[in-house]
């Protein structure tokens, strides 16, 4: 049976899939497992790496913006001499077009990089193959579905986000109950599209006592604006003082640049798992799975870390995930998609659509 469609910041809309799933031959698994993606002999990784040279080039379909993708494609032609072939939209697109092209019996793609809940759409679509990597052993619980289809290489950790000037450090939230304060009501920021992160904090309090207190923060009128990046650009400019879910990682690039911003985690913190995986139909199958490794190693971590985001991997020392978080399940909150929007859109935003987040 099919999921729930949905919709959440970086998500595919429910129109768009819902047609697509419904073409003939959308999610039909054609030809079988490539061998090489499970094999743990002493040889392996030379034969990956002699196989990708053979083939030469590898296909990444990803929503990891150009800024930070680009320089890392690049390490990895240095370093292997072998090309990568890159595509970058928002996930909703990168969903899109392998859903079509696979309904129409092309397969493109070697390696899919997206959002956790865009990478289940592939599993269940039958896109996707399960593998093994070195690299694996570096990785948390975490950054595995129960499928093993796809593995967590970064992640977007959801936490309070405010600005030095306008909060003094006695005034710091140190819970969401704080941000119920009657100085900050009106003032308090919020991304528009985030239902994930607004289902995953109800279940973390309890349900009954998180709707309570969602009803209660929607009561004293919190901002909504559409973009991660654009809430942490309003808390450095001044024009929010707090914002209840920003992304640290955009904190930290901007406290980099000297602005006076800080971010904290909440108790529940949750993070979205952004997730890499080999394409069950790869054209090139071994520069799919160096690739793979090559994201995954400590060297491909460091990059991620470079770009001032959240590496997965427990190898690579970063201040961005040193503290206890939960992982948003991505088969939830496609299963679950039409409760948490609709318990959103009455509760924020007056009824209306949710509007996913422009990447």
């Amino acid at each position: 049976m099919r999921s729930a469609l949905f919709r959440h910041a970086g998500g595919l809309s429910c129109l768009v899939l819902a047609c697509l799933l419904a073409l003939p031959g959308a999610g039909l698994a054609q030809g079988k497992p490539n061998d090489i993606y499970l094999y743990k002999g002493a040889d392996r990784d030379q034969r990956v790496l002699d196989g990708a040279r053979k083939e030469g080039t590898v296909a990444l379909y990803t929503s990891l913006n150009l800024k930070d993708s680009v320089p890392i494609t690049e390490a990895f032609e240095k370093k292997y001499g072998v090309k990568v072939s890159l595509w970058r939209a928002s996930s909703e697109k990168v969903v899109q077009r392998a859903l079509t092209e696979a309904r129409a019996g092309r397969f493109t793609p070697d390696v899919f990089e997206t959002n956790g809940p865009e990478m289940d759409i592939f599993y269940r679509e039958k896109l996707l193959d399960e593998f093994y990597s070195p690299a694996f052993r570096d990785l948390p619980p975490a950054a595995f579905p129960k499928h093993r289809h796809w593995v967590a290489d970064r992640f977007n950790f959801f936490v309070l986000g405010y600005n030095t000037n306008l909060v003094k450090p006695e005034e710091v939230p140190n819970s969401y109950a704080d941000l119920l304060k009657p100085r900050w009501a009106g003032k308090v920021g919020m991304e528009a599209s985030d239902v994930d992160w607004f289902g995953s904090v109800v279940k973390g309090m309890g349900e009954k006592e998180g709707l309570a207190y969602f009803r209660k923060l929607a009561e004293s009128h919190p901002q909504l604006r559409t973009g991660h990046t654009l809430i942490a650009e309003l808390l450095a400019s001044g024009e929010i003082p707090l914002a209840a879910s920003v992304y640290n990682h955009n904190v930290e690039r901007l406290i980099k640049k000297g602005a006076p911003v800080r971010w904290k985690p909440l108790e529940p913190t949750f993070g979205r798992p952004n997730g890499i995986g080999v394409a069950k139909h790869a054209p090139h199958p071994h520069a799919a799975l160096l690739f793979t490794d090559f994201m995954l190693s400590r060297e491909g971590q460091e990059l991620i870390k470079k770009r001032n985001r959240v590496p997965s991997s427990n190898a690579v020392d970063s201040p961005l995930n040193k503290f206890k978080y939960q992982m948003i399940d991505p088969a939830t909150v496609l299963d679950e998609s039409a409760k948490w929007e609709k318990l959103w859109s009455d509760l924020f935003l007056k009824g209306q659509k949710v509007t996913k987040e422009k990447e």
